[in-house]
């Protein structure tokens, strides 16, 4: 498999040549005899210091580029978040400095490992863990890795204290893709950690799986990051059609229904677990308030489009000294805006991409900037950058076999287009478990899912909200209640699917599957495909 080696890699190559071309210069002057016999001792003496203390600062240099950094705890006294790298030529190392960037600018302390400086008390002194790691070969680890296989993995280690997520990179022209990936992922579950999502797979450096891993790190780290995404997507034009509130009077954030459809009119296909990235844009007044600041002319066309455009998906220079004077250079210095990633809670049969979700402020009270564009700023029947992003893993089973749809808040929006694909299909064998805050305000979808209901499609609906005081506040609690009715359709062949909060609601849902099933029945279930998770 060819990877990009990485600059970390590249750094190091650099600097053991110029140690290298230091040495051959020292033994040249060594070996012209007439000089050393001429020098004084002293002389003598002088150079073999030199020549040691060349070395020596050279061989820290080595190390202090190849170190292990550590952040320093959190405020909370947290330790910090371990990324751990299992590469055999680069790319997954460069990977996880990258990763270390998004989280620190997330505000996130982090320390970073490669799998070889892993051992079972680093594990037990972390709460959470994130791995990178590449297979080779014919699914085989990278070679760093075996000493971690030898003397980590035979250990009988207790982790139930551990959430982990893992970036699996592989080959798919190979026999057993992302192989190693999958072996870590097992072998942590085994052990008791719980994982934040499922296993990402990337085959060949896949751009879409990359922004998507990236996306789940700027979840994690509890904001939406800002830095550009490593792999721009080649979006397509498509049209805002329709946009409005739908939680007027509820406690929470406010929450929005979008529509899009294509600006060509051609429906592309797509399935029902799958999302959709927007590419964002600021808002018309943050762009002319750049413009006066800096006095441009947003008219001014820089390779066939206005200044104005080019400012609006990018990320606005904020120092004067950083912007060029030029408006070609300018436009050339650009950062394009990161993508926004949304569950699609339609089917094509629709005729139309059907989103949710939360507008959210930023601490100035100033709209987010996915949601802002989308629910502040964009025109109704203006273009929307969109790209389609295939979600396998939270792809649906076969119609004949019962379905239990677990999630709360926006998330009943991927588990809309799922109920909607059952009820194409004639599929009625269907258990929805949702949570929200107020039933008056905040039951998304509620008159599809009660029509369902009432059809027959839906066979049995369970839906809690925290703020009216019923029984069960949360989903999780819901859930708990209904062990036995769980086990019941497990036992009948169902498939659990879980989208919503990646913090609170995905983890305790896990916990109480595994209390229904056990950790065997629950991994059972997992490498089957039978218990499948898009949260964020």
């Amino acid at each position: 498999m060819k990877r990009s080696p990485s600059r970390a890699v590249l750094g190091n190559v650099a600097v053991i040549i110029v140690l290298a071309l230091l040495a051959w210069l020292l033994l040249r002057l060594h070996l012209q005899e007439d000089w050393w016999r001429a020098a004084p001792l002293a002389s003598h003496w002088r150079w073999a210091a030199g020549s040691i203390a060349a070395y020596a600062a050279l061989c820290s240099l080595l190390w202090w580029r190849g170190r292990s950094r550590d952040d320093a705890a959190g405020e909370n006294g947290q330790a910090p978040l371990l990324l751990v790298w299992a590469s055999q030529t680069g790319f997954a190392q460069q990977l996880c400095e990258r990763s270390a960037e998004v989280l620190r600018a997330a505000g996130m302390a982090v320390r970073v490992r490669g799998l070889h400086q892993v051992d079972a008390a680093l594990l037990q002194q972390s709460t959470r863990v994130l791995l990178i790691a590449s297979t080779t070969g014919e699914g085989d680890a990278p070679d760093h890795a075996l000493p971690f296989l030898r003397r980590v993995m035979p250990q009988d280690l207790a982790l139930p204290h551990l959430q982990y997520g893992v970036l699996a990179l592989g080959d798919r022209s190979y026999g057993h893709f992302c192989a190693f990936g999958h072996q870590l992922d097992a072998w942590l579950r085994q052990h008791g950690a719980h994982p934040l999502f499922d296993t990402v797979e990337v085959d060949n450096a896949d751009p879409a799986a990359l922004r998507h891993w990236q996306q789940l790190l700027g979840q994690l780290g509890g904001t939406t990051t800002d830095l550009p995404d490593w792999a721009p997507a080649q979006y397509q034009p498509w049209r805002l059609q329709e946009r409005h509130q739908v939680n007027a009077g509820s406690p929470g954030a406010a929450t929005w229904q979008v529509a899009l459809v294509p600006a060509d009119g051609v429906l592309p296909p797509w399935q029902a677990g799958d999302v959709v990235e927007i590419g964002p844009q600021h808002g018309p007044a943050d762009v002319d308030a750049w413009l006066g600041a800096h006095a441009r002319d947003g008219a001014a066309i820089v390779e066939g489009e206005p200044l104005r455009g080019w400012l609006a998906r990018s990320h606005l220079p904020v120092l004067p000294d950083s912007v060029p004077a030029d408006d070609a250079a300018l436009v050339a210095s650009l950062k394009p805006l990161p993508h926004r990633e949304y569950s699609i809670a339609s089917t094509p049969a629709e005729g139309e991409v059907l989103l949710l979700l939360r507008r959210l402020l930023r601490p100035d009270g100033t709209p987010g900037l996915g949601s802002g564009w989308l629910c502040d700023h964009a025109a109704l029947g203006g273009r929307i950058d969109l790209r389609f992003r295939s979600n396998p893993n939270f792809h649906a089973p076969s119609a004949d076999v019962p379905l239990i749809l677990i999630g709360n808040g926006t998330g009943i929006a991927g588990l809309r287009a799922h109920l909607r694909a059952r009820v194409e299909l004639g599929a009625g064998r269907n258990w929805l478990l949702f949570g929200e805050r107020t039933a008056a305000h905040d039951f998304h979808f509620g008159e599809d899912i009660q029509r369902w209901q009432r059809e027959g499609m839906i066979a049995k609906l369970d839906t809690v909200f925290s703020r009216d005081g019923g029984t069960h506040r949360y989903v999780q609690d819901r859930l708990l209640a209904e062990l036995d009715t769980l086990r019941q359709w497990v036992r009948d062949g169902a498939t659990i699917l879980v989208c919503g909060s990646l913090q609170g609601m995905a983890p305790a849902v896990d916990a109480v599957i595994e209390q229904a099933l056990g950790r065997d029945g629950k991994e059972a279930l997992i490498v089957a495909g039978r218990y499948r998770r898009d949260v964020y």
